[in-house]
């Protein structure tokens, strides 16, 4: 290969790598303003990840008690249930996050993949098929 051929390859790579690096994925937006509900989930969060889920549903609990009608909240436990095996819990959880939501599409549509997650846990295929269809109506 010719030294201009390479230097060109070259090129095109390092281009290509720099515009992956350039692009800006939006982020959540965070759990909350509060730097007491901040810091109890992410003591939760690293709960989850050592696999101490009563620790981490307890330390939820207590933000949502700051925080009642936070979804966000009710998210976050949902997926901890999920991670637990309480389906039936997880599902409930979701829907209340979703009752909370407004108009966060995004947020209800994550709800609803938890919903189906959950239902095809417990066998519910059909259940599992209905939130999914439901999660794509709400990214609209």
């Amino acid at each position: 290969m010719k030294p201009t051929a390479k230097f060109l390859w070259i090129f095109i790579a390092l281009a290509a790598w720099l515009s992956g690096c350039a692009v800006i994925q939006p982020s959540a937006p965070p759990v909350s303003d509060s730097a007491a509900v901040l810091a109890l989930v992410e003591v939760a969060r690293t709960d989850v990840d050592a696999g101490r889920f009563p620790n981490a549903a307890a330390g939820l609990e207590r933000a949502l008690r700051l925080e009642p009608k936070n979804p966000r909240l009710w998210q976050e436990l949902a997926r901890l249930r999920v991670k637990e095996g309480d389906y039936a819990q997880a599902e409930s959880l979701a829907a209340r996050s979703n009752s909370w939501a407004g108009d966060d599409n995004e947020l209800r549509a994550e709800n609803w993949r938890l919903i189906a997650e959950a239902r095809a846990a417990r066998g519910d295929e059909a259940g599992a098929k209905t939130a999914l269809e439901h999660a794509a109506k709400a990214k609209r």
